[in-house]
């Protein structure tokens, strides 16, 4: 049997078994209860969030753009490891914050938090169009990374279109159905799987074209001096982008609405444990790194679409590798995509439901709440599917500008829980100021000053703003007391 047919056995069997984890989690659970539905009762324990934070983390990006951003970048694909150090360190404090303030006033979304602080329903509604912009963005990472697996895995006999529709769609179902507990087992087995293939089959790579790290690293550097350096010559990045890369992905990573909403889903000594355990999940990312590195002087880029494919296209086209080998490494990348597009489908839903829909359209049921939201999972999907099949960015490029227009809501998250001269239009119009600062310098100019990333020129300008009209409103003082005194 050909190596292209066993890879894609594998990879359907992956996906079946997939959707009867995500399907029978749900099973014998409230499936009418708004509560189970969008934050899981609320019960979450450690072994289960440490894979569903895990796996909302580290996606398509990891198993595909980290080897491909090390393959034509060097060390500046170095900044996904900096930045999975520190960022999920400040949860350990305000993650138990606000999952107290969420339990007391029944919030499940960042649209209705930043709602009850600041007494807002504008606010609420801005934060869920700019999270469904920003979420469907980050889909659409996931989705490409799907597709390019079912293509070059069968070796072209998948299409583009057909390979990002069927993972894709698998996902839906089961978080239409099952909500964020689907989406939290289905993520044991997919985070569980990636570890182990990422391992293996990483480590045979690097052994196998190069006898190791040693003789693979002074290769490169003989071959391109400065390639594993920052800002030194034939060097691919700056040094103020590279910081300014890092700083963006480390202030926004909770305020992803994905990872925000866990602070809801369990208790504050399991969100503490899982901060402690965290980092070791992310180990998984070093042998995937190490495979874009083995790439270099072996892949010619001519050869390639897309620098991100480059890890598939070792395993297919360069090394001589048996079929089951295929299918590990494709069932591991979907693992990956869909481990992250579950729990960024579902938060996007919430978002769009609670932040906009329940305030323009007053008092809807809970019942009637839930059936939008699982409508919600689908429109989203299509959205996702449609900028995947028509857009052309790479994967970390849709990550770091998806993360440009989602940091925007650090300063009103944080105002919220620690300064009390916070106030509703200072909020609003930082943020859109951010917004709108971040998106032109991502879509119109040509560069930003001094390379620095466009998601902190928004993050800068909004700050100024904020702060300036903070002190010439008035704030709401209840808002105020309700969270700024949370222990």
């Amino acid at each position: 049997m050909p190596s292209w047919q066993i890879a894609l056995i594998m990879m359907v069997a992956y996906l079946v078994i997939a959707l009867i984890i995500g399907v029978m989690a749900g099973k014998g659970r409230d499936g009418n209860s708004l509560e189970e539905f969008t934050v899981a009762g609320g019960k979450l324990g450690l072994f289960v969030m440490w894979f569903l934070m895990g796996g909302a983390v580290f996606s398509a990006f990891s198993f595909l753009g980290a080897p491909g951003w090390a393959y034509s970048k060097g060390a500046p694909a170095l900044y996904i490891i900096a930045y999975t150090a520190f960022a999920i360190l400040p949860w350990y404090i305000i993650g138990p914050k606000i999952g107290k303030i969420g339990k007391k006033y029944k919030l499940y979304t960042v649209a209705a938090f930043l709602k009850e602080r600041y007494n807002s329903p504008v606010l609420a509604i801005l934060v869920g169009l700019i999270a469904l912009f920003a979420s469907v963005q980050y889909l659409a990472t996931q989705m490409t990374g799907m597709a390019y697996i079912f293509n070059i895995m069968t070796e072209g006999r998948i299409p583009f279109w057909l390979g990002a529709l069927v993972s894709y769609g698998i996902v839906v179902i089961y978080v239409a159905t099952g909500g964020l507990r689907a989406a939290a087992w289905s993520d044991v087995f997919q985070g569980l799987l990636m570890i182990i293939i990422s391992w293996v089959v990483g480590l045979t790579i690097v052994n196998q074209l190069h006898g190791g790290t040693t003789e693979m690293f002074a290769n490169i550097i003989n071959d391109q001096p400065g390639f594993l350096q920052i800002g030194k010559m034939g060097s691919t990045m700056e040094p103020i982008a590279y910081s300014t890369t890092i700083l963006v992905s480390v202030i926004g990573f909770l305020m992803w609405p994905h990872l925000f909403s866990k602070s809801y889903a369990s208790n504050s000594k399991t969100i503490k444990k899982t901060v402690l355990a965290y980092p070791i999940f992310a180990l998984f990312l070093i042998p995937l790194l190490l495979v874009g590195f083995a790439a270099i002087g072996v892949v010619d880029s001519s050869q390639l679409e897309s620098a991100d494919q480059v890890f598939p296209y070792l395993i297919t086209t360069v090394m001589n590798l048996p079929g089951w080998v295929y299918g590990l490494v494709g069932a591991g990348a979907l693992a990956a995509a869909m481990s992250t597009a579950d729990a960024i489908t579902h938060s996007a839903s919430l978002e769009v439901t609670d932040g906009v829909v329940k305030n323009i359209w007053k008092n809807i049921p809970d019942k009637k709440t839930l059936l939008i939201m699982r409508i919600g999972v689908f429109i989203i999907g299509a959205l996702a599917y449609y900028i995947t099949i028509f857009g052309g960015q790479g994967l970390i490029a849709l990550l770091l500008g998806a993360y440009g227009s989602i940091v925007q809501f650090a300063p009103g998250v944080y105002s919220a829980l620690y300064w009390r001269r916070a106030t509703a239009h200072g909020v609003i119009a930082g943020l859109i100021v951010g917004t709108v600062v971040n998106y032109y310098f991502q879509l119109v100019a040509s560069s930003t000053p001094f390379g620095i990333h466009a998601g902190i020129m928004g993050l800068i300008a909004n700050l100024i703003v904020m702060v300036t009209v903070c002190y010439l409103t008035k704030p709401h003082e209840e808002g105020a007391t309700k969270y700024v005194d949370v222990a």
